[in-house]
């Protein structure tokens, strides 16, 4: 048999026995990786680390920093909590409910955990790791895996698998569990070496990885009790609602009783921004409304909304945008690759910003600025606007929760609103639907229908979204007065319809082919649900148009 040469990233090539396993090329490549490789993608797809190289080929190789690394990383993680939280307490049932951030938010049921059983669970956590525990896939037919999921009474995972009707189920086994996360794994325990666990109380605990935005290192955990709050509420209407996993909605849209649903969770929408109206209209020295979140998490619809709401109780709104206050183009600060960096608040003029602020509250009236993004300049409004008795500034940004963009604003006329679809609905018991791949699909969408722009385009552009997000909203999420949750549980049936023709125009020589693959494969489960239940005024329509 002939040798076959492997092309590395950096462009080096080198010479391997014929069938060399990838796993052994990987043993080879890994001194130049500053993280463990954990995955692999051979001529651009991924594939399993004990796959046999038979002929030339590129190989690229995947560690925690790497999207695909990552979700690799976390679904091996859980598998290894889960295994190890099962061995450690008989009768155990772990939940994984949702992410937040720098981590997963689980429950275990059946047995009273404390904050001195975690050193027993990390222990066992770490004899697996330390063994070097081989994960390994099986390909069984859906009758069996079927069989499988109800004998073990996990009758949501046996819906969802007789819901995508494949012939075929790829189930991976760890020790002597079986389970299944949405995703390739690791070829093995040893490389999923870092982590840490948080107890939060009442049987929860957080557990906590390493990912690209904390350079392959375990972050310090950070908690946001108003974003577990959300996901509890969310959580909570589910269980009234009894739809608490992705079957139950997969009921209601076959029994023809999803416009109930729909419409119900649009009053909750409703109900949750009047409540937050009442809230600024009781705090009557509040007079500047600032409200932040990541991308395509339903800013304008909401900040309209509350609009509406506040002026039923008698407010005239004045909106401001952050982004008419950019610096003009010289003045605009540069990043790293020496590119304009718009993301920055010091492309704010925020000196601008402030005194303009000041000169409203102390009732002079402003000619706010326009920011002409063709010639990058702000100019002057010839319509001047000033704050009244009943007035109160909307102000919608990146930096809104940042104090620094208002340092010379009195904190006692200030509000701050964090934003973000926290999508509380379960595909079963291990696997929840994803804040990031919801607001990800929001955006795929909206690019195409508002600026025609193609599915590969958007998807690598949101690597950089995210990391100007992870730098500019994230550390600040801990001053907002409240957090609002802009998801609707029923949303990803509606989105399908619209973003699956989208996602395979992707073609197999694009880089994106496998994340577009990727988030269809994550879309099968869904049953579509026609956008005609979908009122005017939702936040749908500001991507669905």
């Amino acid at each position: 048999m002939q040798d076959i040469t492997i092309v590395f990233p950096n462009g080096s090539t080198n010479v391997f026995p014929y069938g060399t396993p990838v796993y052994k090329i990987a043993e080879y490549y890994q001194s130049k990786m500053p993280n463990d490789i954990i995955g692999v993608k051979i001529n651009n797809e991924i594939m399993p680390m004990t796959t046999k190289l038979t002929k030339n080929a590129s190989a690229t190789f995947l560690d925690v920093t790497n999207p695909y690394g990552y979700r690799m990383y976390q679904a091996a993680l859980k598998f290894i909590f889960e295994v190890s939280v099962k061995e450690a307490f008989k009768d155990s049932e772990v939940n994984f409910l949702n992410s937040v951030p720098k981590g997963i938010m689980t429950e275990i049921k059946g047995v009273n955990i404390q904050n001195e059983d975690l050193i027993k669970i990390k222990e066992k956590m770490s004899n697996i790791i330390n063994n070097d525990e081989k994960i390994i896939k099986y390909n069984v037919g859906r009758k069996e895996a079927i069989h499988y999921f109800e004998t073990h009474n996990q009758y949501e995972k046996a819906l969802n698998i007789h819901n995508k009707n494949n012939d075929i189920v790829s189930i991976y086994k760890l020790k002597n569990y079986y389970n299944y996360y949405y995703t390739d794994m690791p070829y093995s325990t040893q490389k999923i070496n870092k982590f840490d666990l948080k107890y939060l109380g009442n049987n929860q605990i957080v557990l906590i990885y390493p990912s690209s935005r904390t350079n392959g290192l375990v972050p310090e955990y950070v908690h946001y009790e108003n974003i577990i709050k959300t996901f509890k509420n969310g959580h909570d209407w589910l269980k009234i609602m009894r739809t608490p996993y992705l079957a139950e909605l997969n009921e209601e849209v076959s029994s023809g009783k999803i416009k109930e649903l729909i419409e119900a969770n649009e009053l909750i929408f409703n109900d949750s921004i009047s409540h937050l109206a009442n809230i600024i209209h009781e705090q009557k020295d509040i007079k500047i409304v600032l409200i932040s979140g990541p991308s395509s998490t339903g800013k304008t619809t909401t900040t309209k909304r509350l609009s509406s709401y506040l002026k039923a109780l008698g407010y005239n709104t004045i909106p401001i945008s952050v982004d008419d206050y950019y610096k003009d183009l010289e003045e605009i600060p540069k990043n790293e690759f020496g590119e304009d960096d718009y993301e920055s608040l010091e492309a704010i003029d925020t000196k601008m910003f402030n005194q303009d602020l000041n000169n409203l509250l102390n009732g002079k009236a402003v000619n706010l600025p326009v920011y002409d993004f063709v010639i990058k300049k702000k100019n002057r409004s010839s319509n001047k606007s000033q704050l009244k008795e009943n007035s109160i500034l909307l102000i919608e940004g990146l930096h809104c929760l940042n104090d620094d963009l208002t340092s010379d604003i009195d904190e006692k006329y200030k509000y701050k609103i964090y934003l973000s679809p926290f999508i509380p609905l379960s595909i079963d018991r291990h696997n929840y639907v994803s804040t990031v791949d919801l607001r990800l699909l929001r955006r795929i969408i909206r690019d195409n229908r508002t600026r025609g722009t193609n599915v590969s385009r958007t998807i690598e552009l949101w690597q950089k979204v995210r990391e100007g997000e992870e730098k500019y909203i994230f550390p600040y999420i801990h001053q907002a007065d409240i957090v609002i949750n802009t998801s609707y549980v029923f949303e990803i049936g509606v989105l399908k319809v619209f973003v699956e023709p989208l996602l395979y125009s992707v073609k197999e020589d694009s880089p994106y082919f496998e994340e577009a693959r990727r988030l269809i494969d994550s879309l099968r489960g869904f049953y579509p649900i026609s956008s005609e239940y979908i009122s005017k005024d939702s936040i749908l329509r500001e991507f669905i148009g």
